[in-house]
């Protein structure tokens, strides 16, 4: 297939005009060899282990950039889930394998290592419960360590007891980070159907159905997506929009999957997914609510919000299965507000609330993220919003989160500052009629019937 001049100018403005970037390469590893009775040696293991495995990831991905022009903005690593490595050892305190971690991570260059995580959406093994338990010491001392929990899934229901302490997990962790704008929480996550092959932080881990070591490639572009809207005519209808994401999705893919391929090839790691998320940035013009606002809708979160987001996320799953065999992990749009300018805006104005957000996570890939809440929040309200968020996860078969910040000593109108990528957090309010009797009834919540799949 010939390539165009056009088409070349195309892709340079893509890249210089509007964002377009490799969000991330994740390499996933597999560190199940690295268990030990003893702590100390369990984590002189995994540091050996994802240094040796890691040490090309970053002078290749640099590599990368330098021959096709195309930035990779984050060089990351997932890991087995730790509580899985840990069943052996008698230490209550899981915290030197996070310490690990971050170690292992500076030593190669990276900007985040995952998999601090448990799988507890069935119920929660002894090492799961100090895995959970050690959350908020260890990236209280970590720098880059991200952790995630699955609390529920369609085949299995809810573990509303692991919702319940993973509640106050989030705000013990918010508060060992009080001094640093509670990014502990910024870095942990709570899942509904958790995928394996998640290249995205803070929810990365290797999952048990993968190999050795695997290369995962997220591919970002709200930026383009909305340079290609601003060019329709006023008056075109919702399915040439549909078409122009569409089609646009496909090019993007084209390009993530040209870097999975080379990235896996140098790295002598197998090609994983490819996933296809529309990750804002704090960076104008770099916004998935300035895309729905293309689409129409007056205001992020104003009536048609939902809508937009529905028609935004489905065509960026066509375009980007039609550009690759390896489209995975969440794919789709994502919604986090401190990273994108315009969801702040929205929040500062009111016009996104709570309640809008969780309704926008019916129809887009994860849920509610990196969204700041008064500090003085409840732990039964923390737990509701979690239920809720797992219970839309589970009654529709997709993957739904919660990565909610209590600010600490902070109320709404006050602000968190993160920087970076992760931009700053409004203080947005939150319903206080949670009530307790709910968040302590605990059980297993059962799946649904949909469940029934065989």
């Amino acid at each position: 297939m010939q390539i165009t001049p056009a088409e070349i100018a195309e892709t340079l403005a893509m890249v210089s005009k509007q964002h377009l970037d490799i969000r991330t390469i994740t390499l996933g590893l597999n560190l199940r060899g690295c268990t030990d009775a003893d702590i100390d040696a369990m984590a002189r293991k995994v540091y050996d282990r994802m240094t040796s495995a890691a040490e090309r990831l970053v002078p290749t991905a640099e590599q990368l950039e330098r021959e096709f022009g195309i930035p990779i903005v984050n060089k990351r690593i997932s890991i087995t889930p730790v509580a899985e490595l840990c069943a052996a050892t008698d230490a209550t305190d899981l915290t030197p394998i996070a310490q690990a971690m971050d170690r292992a991570g500076k030593e190669v260059g990276v900007d985040f290592v995952g998999g601090f995580s448990a799988l507890v959406h069935k119920g929660a093994s002894a090492a799961d419960i100090k895995l959970m338990d050690s959350i908020p010491h260890a990236l209280s001392v970590t720098d880059n360590v991200c952790s995630s929990v699955n609390v529920g899934s369609t085949r299995a229901g809810i573990n509303m007891d692991a919702v319940l302490k993973m509640a106050g997990i989030v705000k013990a962790t918010a508060e060992a980070t009080a001094d640093r704008q509670c990014i502990g929480a910024g870095k942990l996550v709570v899942f509904c159907n958790a995928v394996e092959d998640n290249p995205f932080m803070a929810g990365a881990f290797h999952g048990s159905g993968e190999a050795d070591a695997v290369v995962n490639v997220g591919v970002s572009g709200p930026g383009v997506v909305r340079a290609v809207l601003a060019d329709l005519p006023q008056d075109a209808d919702l399915t040439s929009v549909a078409e122009a994401i569409k089609a646009t999705a496909f090019k993007i893919t084209r390009a993530g999957e040209l870097m999975a391929r080379e990235a896996s090839r140098r790295l002598g790691a197998q090609q994983g997914i490819l996933d296809l998320s529309l990750a804002p940035t704090p960076a104008e013009g770099d916004s998935v609510a300035e895309i729905l606002e293309a689409i129409g809708v007056g205001t992020c979160g104003g009536p048609g919000t939902t809508a937009a987001l529905a028609l935004l996320n489905d065509a960026v799953k066509k375009g980007g299965v039609m550009a690759s065999s390896s489209v995975g992990g969440l794919s789709g749009a994502f919604i986090p507000v401190s990273e994108d300018a315009g969801m702040i805006r929205a929040a500062e104005a009111g016009a996104l609330s709570l309640e809008k957000l969780e309704a926008m996570t019916c129809v887009c890939s994860v849920g509610l993220d990196m969204i700041a809440i008064p500090g003085d929040t409840s732990v039964e309200a923390i737990c509701g919003i979690i239920a809720d968020e797992c219970a839309i996860g589970m009654i529709n078969n997709k993957t739904t989160a919660v990565r909610v910040i209590p600010a600490i000593g902070k109320t709404v109108g006050d602000r968190l500052e993160f920087g970076g990528l992760l931009g700053y957090a409004p203080v947005m309010p939150v319903n206080r009629f949670a009530g307790t009797t709910f968040a302590h009834r605990g059980g297993r919540m059962p799946a649904p019937l949909n469940a029934l799949k065989n």
